[in-house]
């Protein structure tokens, strides 16, 4: 599995999401994922099966310097104790003795950013979080976090798909050195039945969902956390890693509306800010 390096650690590419996915029933398929060779398994406080996720870690056998795991903490714990408390609880549910990359999963509007920040670095420099982030942050955020606060940030989560630029924040991340994860890759479903995707993917033998995730890596310092439920999807989903699109495919994806955001929560950040 291909990674990226950032902040000292080592990311794998293609990781797999477990939004939508709450309770017990996330680790049988967790566990299948894991067997199937992914090792970037994504998870949050707020998707309720931390502990279903931290069970099919210990059952999948796999040593834990293998895995990468990721979590968050939701937007009303941004307060220094309220979050260190909400990480206590994570890694408690997930039963380890650290995370690979803990982030700020939503921004809130009456965050203290330095506070919250500062306290989201104390955990990396106690060795409970190997790297830190934020997830939904606009640019404006950004800048401050990275520039005038000068946090340790390893990545940056946000949705991002075939219908949705995000070439302002990936230009910045860039600049930076630093990898930008997306989520929602196949824009909640929507992807699988486009017949651009479809066009170009019987081109190359496979399905529309795999070129809209093949399309994602090939672009540097861009890694994928696609979730699915069925053997098979978690299956061709990996399978994407080895698709090689030509410059025919980038332009008529580029060629595709890229204004279409389908994740706008009513805490969401205006995110065409850009000063």
């Amino acid at each position: 599995m291909e990674t990226i390096t950032t902040q000292g650690v080592a990311m794998p590419r293609l990781g797999f999401g477990t939004f939508r996915m709450p309770g017990a029933a996330a680790q049988p398929v967790v566990e299948n994922a894991i067997a199937l060779g992914y090792r970037h398994i994504d998870t949050a406080a707020m998707y309720e099966n931390e502990a279903a996720v931290g069970a099919a870690l210990a059952a999948s056998g796999v040593a834990r310097t293998e895995l990468f795991v990721t979590t968050k903490v939701w937007h009303d714990q941004l307060a220094p104790d309220a979050l260190h408390r909400a990480f206590d609880a994570s890694l408690r549910k997930l039963g380890l003795d650290h995370i690979d990359l803990y982030l700020v999963h939503w921004p809130s509007k009456d965050m203290d950013m330095a506070s919250m920040l500062e306290a989201l670095t104390s955990l990396r420099e106690r060795g409970l979080a190997r790297a830190i982030g934020v997830c939904n942050f606009n640019l404006p955020m950004l800048r401050r976090a990275v520039e005038e606060i000068s946090a340790p940030i390893a990545s940056v989560q946000v949705e991002y798909h075939p219908y949705l630029s995000q070439s302002a924040l990936l230009g910045y991340l860039r600049r930076h050195g630093l990898p930008l994860t997306a989520y929602a890759p196949l824009a909640q479903g929507r992807a699988a039945s486009d017949p651009v995707l479809a066009a170009i993917g019987q081109k190359h033998g496979v399905s529309a969902a795999q070129i809209a995730i093949a399309w994602l890596l090939d672009q540097p310092g861009v890694a994928v956390i696609p979730k699915a439920g069925r053997p098979e999807s978690q299956k061709a989903n990996l399978a994407a890693l080895d698709i090689r699109l030509d410059d025919e495919d980038r332009a008529a994806i580029a060629a595709l509306p890229k204004d279409q955001r389908f994740v706008r929560p009513p805490f969401a950040p205006e995110w065409d800010a850009v000063e």
